[in-house]
């Protein structure tokens, strides 16, 4: 008996117990759900340092205003110093990406031939000077008396040369290697003429008559690594040339992607080994007797940017032909390029170049072709530049 009357007590005490359980249980998660709940949006309050640029109430004031509608979460996130220096961080790689992402564009559009766009063209680094055009003057060592010929006729020199680079936008540089022993006695007598003139452009290439195809290319690579120019020409130190002219030639072209511009000629593959210009890879051109294909011919011809920075890019697998007048059109012939024939690089000296002159079709270009150039040009570049000259007046006046 006393042990059921023991027992209904107990059972009371159970339910008072799993009663309390239970509303200790609810209240909380009352009271957690009410320490969780997020503010309403129209609750947040302005920080005190955007408030300030604002000018709105520092933190003195007790009237804290609430940020009316849909809150700016990106503001307020970005409050710290270090969140910001972050999201600069990936700003800068995600330009870098994209400058990369132009760049292999770019070289991609060289290699298949196609044009390059105007949104790459429109992010090139503006920091270069840009020029109208580079001229490189093909020279040896043994050609100091060319070279003077050269600087006494239509060559500025000094101060007149800076001049033209700064206001006509023209840079003009003799071309030239080293020997097989670098730094011997002939390159020591060229750093001194440099020295002297300033009108050097020295090339990572080592001099030989029968090596002119790899100098070509290894000028342009380097030309255009130099300077940032809407064209690129090559000239032999026998020829004259009228700066002027010229540049009105090649600003005519200025909007045109691709362009090869020289006096065009299709000559004969010559394949016996005693004629001048043999051609020892004459068969690869097909049957004895063919021609090469169009190429421009060597005293002077001119290529614009992309197709130097084509021949920059691709410059340790281009194939160089014996006379380097082929290899530059068979490096070009490949690509969507335009072959422009002008007949003024290529005039004959007086009375041909004279006559044009006088008729005010002034040539750009004047040598003798059975010579490949002036005939005795040391001598008679002066007799070619009396009779064909535009005049100093003509430089100074030009507007490319």
């Amino acid at each position: 008996m006393s042990w059921r009357r023991g027992g209904g007590a107990d059972g009371v005490a159970r339910r008072w117990v799993l009663l309390l359980c239970v509303g200790s249980f609810c209240l909380g998660l009352l009271f957690t759900n009410r320490m969780w709940t997020l503010p309403e949006a129209s609750e947040v309050a302005i920080p005190n340092e955007r408030r300030a640029k604002k000018g709105e109430p520092m933190a003195g004031d007790c009237n804290i205003r609430k940020v009316q509608g849909k809150p700016d979460y990106k503001d307020i996130l970005h409050i710290s110093d270090t969140q910001h220096d972050s999201q600069t961080l990936d700003k800068t790689i995600a330009n870098l990406e994209t400058e990369l992402s132009a760049a292999r564009t770019l070289q991609d559009s060289f290699l298949i031939g196609s044009p390059v766009s105007e949104e790459y063209k429109a992010s090139e680094p503006t920091g270069r000077r840009k020029y109208l055009m580079v001229i490189g003057i093909n020279t040896a060592f043994n050609s100091r008396k060319r070279r003077d010929s050269v600087r006494n006729t239509w060559m500025p020199k000094g101060e007149m040369r800076k001049k033209l680079e700064e206001e006509k936008g023209i840079i003009i540089r003799f071309v030239i290697g080293h020997s097989a022993i670098s730094g011997g006695i002939i390159d020591r007598a060229i750093q001194a003429e440099d020295k002297k003139h300033g009108d050097f452009m020295r090339l990572d290439h080592v001099e030989g008559y029968l090596e002119l195809s790899g100098k070509t290319r290894t000028y342009f690579a380097t030309a255009v690594a130099l300077w940032d120019a809407n064209f690129y020409v090559k000239v032999d130190d026998d020829v004259h040339v009228n700066i002027a002219t010229l540049g009105n030639i090649l600003s005519k072209h200025i909007l045109k992607p691709r362009v090869y511009i020289g006096c065009m000629k299709s000559g004969p593959v010559l394949s016996e080994k005693d004629v001048r210009y043999y051609e020892p890879e004459h068969w690869k051109f097909g049957e004895v007797g063919n021609k090469y294909f169009r190429h421009a011919t060597g005293q002077l011809y001119a290529i614009s940017k992309d197709l130097a920075t084509y021949i920059s890019i691709n410059k340790h697998v281009l194939h160089k032909y014996i006379n380097e007048d082929v290899s530059l059109g068979s490096w070009l012939i490949g690509l969507d390029v335009e072959h422009i024939d002008d007949r003024r690089l290529c005039c004959g000296t007086p009375p041909d170049c004279e006559w044009k002159a006088q008729a005010g079709n002034t040539c750009a270009a004047s040598f003798d072709w059975k010579c490949s150039g002036i005939c005795n040009s040391v001598q008679n570049i002066w007799w070619v530049h009396n009779k064909c000259s535009e005049g100093e007046k003509a430089l100074l006046t030009a507007s490319f």
